[in-house]
């Protein structure tokens, strides 16, 4: 196979811990094998230390490749969706953290996952998600994007932050409360879960609201449509916000500033290896207990 007809994909991964660069290693080296030409972040290249990978740099690392592998956690996946989205590339993620709730396979699948990855033994998923636009002053002053959550939280710790929610152009509460999120179907197991969220199977196409701490008789969390416009308005006479793109990209807000969220225009393509029911992945991850009196015998 010439070098112009070399299958190309793009390997991510916490090198910060020793065994995951063993593991990326070894994805690596299989994939090499298989024909494929091997790039990396070119910060990570150094600690995997293997023949025959390329380095890139930059937003564009993953323009033309056909596949992009997470190994890592959740933060992982979330940092390689950074660079699949634009480039249109589906992304599947191999769970070397603790949860990994994102991802598609487990260390123990590493060798079957790569190998039906060569095979091209998998569908691609379309996850929804949110754009987001901040204004003060009616200037528009950052744009950014989530495939978790959007979350505007209060910026100092000791004081309550005071927002105003509208959707679709109508208000909807006032809020005293420590921040409001703003979740994917995809998001509702990360932190809107742990703000009191429900769990939104990931096909659903819907965005949540959830109330974060909220000083109020009225702060359930909220599933609006997907077409829906959330509006979050800091108050003038508060103190500064911060607003979060899932955790990993950072906003200060001025008192005033108004955040708009809404259905993003481009998906995150997710790599799908076998058709397993999302309860099946929900009860694993959670370790819910579906044993007991069910299969007990009387």
């Amino acid at each position: 196979m010439s070098a112009l007809e070399a299958r190309q994909a793009l390997l991510v991964t916490h090198t910060g811990r020793r065994h995951n660069s063993a593991h990326a290693r070894t994805v690596a080296a299989d994939l090499i094998a298989a024909g494929f030409t091997v790039r990396v972040i070119a910060e990570e290249a150094p600690e995997l230390d293997l023949p025959g990978v390329v380095p890139v740099r930059g937003i564009a690392a993953a323009e033309g490749a056909e596949i992009v592998f997470a190994l890592g956690g959740d933060g992982t996946f979330l940092r390689a969706a950074e660079l699949a989205r634009p480039a249109k590339v589906p992304l599947i993620g191999i769970n070397l953290g603790k949860v990994g709730f994102l991802a598609e396979a487990e260390l123990g699948d590493l060798d079957v996952t790569v190998r039906d990855v060569v095979a091209r033994r998998y569908t691609v998923d379309e996850r929804l998600t949110l754009d987001v636009e901040v204004e003060c002053d009616g200037e528009a002053v950052a744009r950014s994007w989530a495939l978790n959550e959007v979350s505007v939280e209060k910026g100092v710790r000791e004081r309550m932050l005071e927002v105003m929610v509208d959707v679709d152009g109508r208000p909807l509460s006032r809020y005293g409360c420590d921040g409001v999120l703003v979740a994917t179907p995809t998001g509702s197991t990360a932190y809107a879960f742990s703000a009191g969220g429900p769990v939104v199977w990931p096909d659903v196409q819907a965005i949540l609201l959830v109330p974060n701490s909220a000083h109020a008789l009225f702060s359930r969390a909220l599933v609006t449509a997907p077409t829906s416009t959330v509006t979050v308005t800091v108050a003038p006479y508060t103190t500064f916000a911060q607003l979060q793109c899932d955790g990993r990209r950072a906003f200060t807000l001025a008192p005033g500033a108004v955040v708009t969220v809404r259905r993003g225009e481009q998906p995150v393509r997710v790599v799908r290896l076998h058709d397993k029911p999302f309860t099946d992945r929900l009860v694993a991850k959670f370790g819910l207990p579906v044993d007991g009196w069910r299969g007990s015998r009387t």
